[in-house]
């Protein structure tokens, strides 16, 4: 059982999908699954795997179906968390259970911080925030690399980029930035530019996720159980490094779960995780505090 639902604000209006019932059958929290850039349709695999939650999915400001009203195309973690929070409240469920990855822990991670009683746990995957980083400077001149491709040259020249940048393994040193732009051809990517420039990954659009400093106070004084979770296959790889080091900051060793940062999605976008086995390790983490 799927309600389709949209929140009306005077900013945006806030598409959301609660699957299952509520109040919900077993008596839990719902769980929300929440990512960015990604929307909702990212995690159809992830929650066909809790069949017997209630489970709720959205698509940020701007993505998917969420239209924006208030004229601006940036996207900041601060305002997407006040989002998240429009839906807790509207679901009238009380604290939920969250799933955040990529730039959806970002937001998470400020949601927590801004409005400490809306999420009894969250597992927050691979949250990219640079700020956190010891070679901080190098992975910003990273991210405005691939950027700049991106701004010459398209989408899959851009895209291109960017995999490299997030595959590189260790501190990017004078070695990443001496490696020429790669082929888009090498990862499957089409050579054409169809002269759009506001992919929200690609541009700069989004650089205030990736800027994004946790306030470490404001999270540890929270009841929230905050838990930093990372693919083992993204040991060393920029997201890794983000993880381990925002666990760090948080006085915890990041919990490791399986695949790679799109680790719970399925084969429909070429990018397959190992959603069955994910999903076993999420259930994990949530019941045993």
């Amino acid at each position: 059982m799927t309600t389709n639902k949209v929140l009306e604000t005077a900013e945006v209006d806030i598409a959301y999908d609660v699957h299952g019932p509520l109040p919900t059958a077993d008596g839990r929290p719902p769980l929300v699954m929440i990512g960015q850039p990604m929307d909702a349709s990212g995690f159809t695999a992830l929650r066909s795997h809790f069949p017997d939650r209630t489970v709720v999915t959205y698509d940020p400001r701007g993505l998917g179906r969420s239209v924006r009203k208030d004229g601006r195309v940036d996207q900041r973690p601060e305002v997407q968390a006040g989002d998240v929070h429009a839906v807790i409240e509207a679901l009238g469920a009380g604290p939920v259970e969250m799933f955040a990855s990529s730039g959806g822990a970002v937001t998470a991670l400020a949601l927590v911080a801004a409005y400490p009683d809306d999420v009894t746990t969250l597992v927050a995957h691979e949250p990219p925030m640079i700020p956190v980083l010891p070679d901080a400077a190098a992975a910003e001149r990273a991210r405005a690399g691939f950027r700049d491709v991106y701004e010459a040259n398209g989408w899959g020249a851009g895209m291109a980029a960017f995999v490299a940048m997030a595959s590189w393994r260790g501190e990017f040193t004078d070695d990443y930035f001496a490696q020429p732009a790669p082929d888009p051809a090498r990862f499957g990517m089409p050579a054409a530019d169809d002269g759009s420039r506001d992919d929200p990954l690609l541009s700069d659009r989004s650089w205030a996720i990736s800027d994004y400093r946790p306030d470490v106070a404001a999270l540890e004084a929270a009841p929230t159980r905050v838990v930093i979770a990372v693919g083992e296959e993204s040991e060393g790889t920029f997201t890794g490094r983000t993880s381990v080091a925002a666990a760090e900051l948080l006085g915890q060793q990041v919990t490791v779960f399986p695949s790679h940062h799109g680790g719970f999605v399925g084969g429909e976008d070429g990018y397959a995780g190992k959603p069955e086995a994910f999903a076993r390790r999420l259930r994990e983490v949530l019941d045993n505090p």
